[in-house]
């Protein structure tokens, strides 16, 4: 039986397959609006954050996505009270003032009859959104964003390198103003305003140039940089694969999101990973550093980003083979139904839980009470 280990730097989960998993529940939420199978992947991907999310400062980014996909429901359902929608309905709830608007705004409805009918249209159509921001956080609080940059193939070295910087001195930055606002409140100086902003700002920037040059001088120093010599025919391959695999991939996941392209989605999808794939791997000639300590891609990891992908593919099977179940009615209004074969497969995105490795308690803060004699 394989059981999960206590994490450590050399059994920790690659990032990537923590993406891909939450990628799989994002598929699966694209492809119904039945609010059961929404809350039960909304259910799993906050089992999975809990059981395996760290104490580090990026984990805590679950609940900031939890509370914008509530924010993103309550406005789309604002929206359809003060905007109307295209759905027609027979139960009028009650009737707001209606403004009348001039003639190039037809289609357009400010105010007027709002109907069950459009409320709950507007309520599944924005707790998919939110259900997909969710996935989205559970990857953004599994993943270590540095770890994620750092397993880039060779061929965006650059681009996670200054991404790196960024995320680096972000952080000092913040610290910087945090501790100019406090010296100007203990010398009796104001803390806003325009004229206190400059006076804040100014020593920030200046802070932030000494670092970067400082930065800029110790990456020239160990050779950053350096490119080998690649033929041109090389280049041109490896862009042509690069450029068509991007667009591949961005015409699959069309094909996947959309209800009428889930036939050819998934072989464009894959087609275009290919070719992606290969241009990055013939564009990483050009770079000649080392990567210490790379991040393994061992059995755990594939069962994570499998797990997520059996729930992404069984979902658009099951869509297709019974799309009334995964898509309620409201037209009539009827009461959304629970399909089990798809709630099932949704379970199987509950295996990084206990597959994945277990994070370490966090350590408790040293106790400042005195000792006793």
């Amino acid at each position: 039986m394989l059981r999960a280990p206590a994490a450590g730097r050399s059994n920790a989960l690659h990032a990537g397959a923590w993406w891909l998993w939450a990628l799989g529940l994002a598929t699966a939420a694209s492809r119904t609006t039945n609010p059961l199978l929404l809350g039960l992947l909304v259910g799993v991907a906050g089992y999975v954050v809990a059981a395996r999310r760290t104490d580090a400062p990026w984990a805590r980014s679950y609940g900031a996505f939890v509370k914008l996909g509530l924010m993103v429901l309550v406005i789309r359902l604002v929206f359809s009270v003060f905007l109307g929608s295209p759905i027609p309905g027979q139960h009028v709830l009650f009737t707001l003032p209606e403004v009348p608007l001039p003639d190039w705004a037809k289609g357009v409805r400010l105010g007027g009859r709002v109907t069950a009918e459009q409320l709950v249209f507007a309520l599944y159509d924005g707790l998919k959104l939110a259900t997909l921001l969710i996935c989205v956080g559970a990857a953004n609080a599994l993943a270590n964003p540095a770890r994620l940059l750092k397993s880039l193939p060779g061929a965006l070295y650059e681009a996670g390198v200054a991404v790196v910087v960024a995320m680096t001195f972000a952080p000092n930055m913040v610290s910087d103003v945090v501790r100019l606002r406090t010296a100007r409140r203990l010398r009796g100086r104001p803390t806003g305003g325009v004229r206190a902003l400059l006076q804040i700002g100014l020593p920030v920037l200046e802070g932030a140039l000494e670092r970067s040059v400082a930065l800029a001088a110790s990456m020239d120093a160990r050779g950053y940089g350096r490119t080998a010599r690649v033929p041109p025919a090389v280049r041109h391959v490896t862009t042509a694969l690069t450029l068509g695999g991007l667009l591949g991939v961005c015409a699959g996941t069309y094909g996947l999101l959309a209800a009428e392209g889930a036939g050819y989605g998934l072989w464009v999808l894959l087609i275009g990973l290919a070719a992606a794939m290969g241009g990055l791997r013939l564009g990483g000639l050009r770079s000649v550093r080392t990567r210490y300590r790379p991040d393994r891609w061992g059995a755990r990891a594939w069962l994570v980003a499998g797990s997520g992908a059996a729930v992404a593919g069984l979902m658009i099977w099951a869509a297709s083979r019974d799309p009334a179940a995964l898509h309620p009615g409201v037209l009539p209004l009827v009461v959304p139904e629970f399909p089990v074969w798809p709630a099932l497969s949704v379970l199987i995105g509950l295996l990084p839980a206990f597959v994945a490795p277990v994070p370490a308690p966090p350590s408790a803060p040293p106790s400042s009470s005195p000792q006793g004699t």
